[in-house]
């Protein structure tokens, strides 16, 4: 772990098997959602174990048949310390920023994982992933969320998705992210110099786009990110969070 502006900080990275999370087969019916959101960057050498973890578990299942969507989100506070991340974005720095406070952190690091909102802990601890994810309810989500269709119109997405279950009377932020399937990187300078790291579900836009405080069919735009690019795989993630950087109540992921 990197705390910041720390530079070094030992962890121990635990060999824990996947089959304490995972299993092979999914269910026939559609799944609830555990989101993963990783902070990381390529400046960090603390991040590849992390990001390696992110890979393992990313869109497989729980025991309990819960999918697991990750995000990949890039800060850019490395950026001046020998290597500018090329994923990096102000936004995933501000969103970890506003989990810290959330948090009560004394300071933000890499690599973070944060489960559902609700539970951070180092990014490459898989210990206390298994632990997150097996908090998280596994036969109920208060928000339901299923993308119906998504289209292509100039430089936009249309997306149609319908929200429903309890949806808090204060409202619920609806966030969209845009995320490249895999992603890899040459490193050139810094603390992962000459490696080539490998990354998956990497965040290219998050907005805000929506807050709903009642059941109900939304259709909405959602810009592309001009790193976008048709030849590659994408995909679409929708999630409701609580207001105030709160819990993850549901989310849907659909590639694009």
């Amino acid at each position: 772990m990197h705390l910041f502006p720390a530079r070094s900080l030992a962890v121990s990275f635990l060999a824990l098997s996947a089959a304490a999370i995972l299993r092979a087969q999914a269910p026939s019916a559609k799944p609830s959602v555990v989101l993963v959101e990783l902070f990381t960057s390529e400046g960090c050498s603390s991040c590849p174990p992390a990001d390696a973890l992110l890979r393992q578990i990313d869109h497989t299942q729980t025991s309990a048949g819960q999918l697991i969507v990750g995000i990949s989100e890039h800060v850019t506070y490395w950026n001046s310390l020998g290597w500018s991340d090329p994923f990096s974005s102000s936004i995933y720095t501000d969103r970890q920023s506003s989990y810290g406070q959330r948090f009560n952190l004394d300071s933000v690091y890499t690599p973070q994982m944060i489960v559902n909102g609700s539970d951070q802990f180092v990014g490459s601890d898989k210990a206390s992933l298994i632990r997150a994810i097996q908090r998280q309810p596994a036969d109920h989500q208060p928000v339901t969320l299923n993308i119906s269709s998504v289209n292509r119109t100039g430089n936009s997405l249309a997306v149609t998705f319908s929200a429903a279950g309890a949806i808090p009377t204060n409202g619920t932020d609806i966030i969209a992210v845009l995320a490249d399937d895999t992603d890899q990187s040459s490193v050139q300078r810094g603390e992962n110099s000459g490696r080539t790291l490998t990354h998956v579900a990497v965040a290219r836009s998050l907005t805000r786009v929506a807050t709903l405080k009642s059941a109900e069919e939304k259709t909405i735009s959602v810009a592309l990110p001009s790193s976008f690019q048709p030849t590659q795989h994408h995909h679409l993630i929708l999630f409701a969070q609580a207001l105030g950087y709160g819990r993850v109540l549901g989310a849907d992921s659909k590639p694009i």
